[in-house]
């Protein structure tokens, strides 16, 4: 093998371990504890998405209600301003979910950032604090939270809430999957 050849594979390989394309590890936070997350406890914070209200409507579920029933315990719905404005946007036709959303019961959360897109607002805001269940029925973003340790998934499972990653010391027994 002549130098030539070699000096080009050298390059090559250099080329493919470039220091400035790998991403620091992602640092988990002391909260987690053997994998769960420690400041989860009742009351619940759950943030609850767009489609999520949309599909507790087509299958008659009430939200506060449904979430008690799936948590065995007293549970907030928190909206992201985000989440209003998609809502919003979707005009006529979901004006049920829209009147759900300003129900009393459901608090508000206020978003700073720019731009009205929802699953980056709620990724964003459960990262940040860790404090939060997420409901979404969107598969997309329910991959892209189990990405985030520590952060429970409630969906609807056959006419009902269910949840996912809650541990059962936290839990009391809710039906998992």
């Amino acid at each position: 093998m002549g130098k030539a050849k070699k000096t080009r594979k050298f390059a090559e390989v250099k080329r493919m371990l470039n220091p400035k394309d790998l991403k620091p590890p992602d640092k988990t936070p002391a909260a987690l504890f053997f994998r769960y997350n420690t400041q989860l406890g009742p009351p619940y914070n759950v943030i609850v998405d767009t489609n999520f209200i949309n599909f507790s409507i087509r299958n008659k579920i009430d939200l506060v209600q449904g979430m008690m029933d799936c948590l065995y315990a007293e549970c907030t719905p928190c909206i992201t301003d985000c989440v209003m404005a998609e809502l919003e946007k979707l005009g006529q036709k979901y004006r049920v979910a829209l009147r759900i959303a300003k129900d009393p019961r459901v608090e508000r959360l206020p978003c700073t950032h720019k731009g009205t897109y929802a699953d980056d607002c709620i990724c964003e805001r459960v990262k940040q604090h860790r404090c939060y269940l997420v409901a979404t029925c969107d598969r997309d973003l329910r991959r892209r939270l189990r990405k985030i340790p520590g952060v429970p998934i409630m969906y609807i499972q056959s006419h009902r809430y269910s949840i996912e990653r809650l541990p059962e010391a936290t839990m009391g027994g809710a039906p998992r999957t």
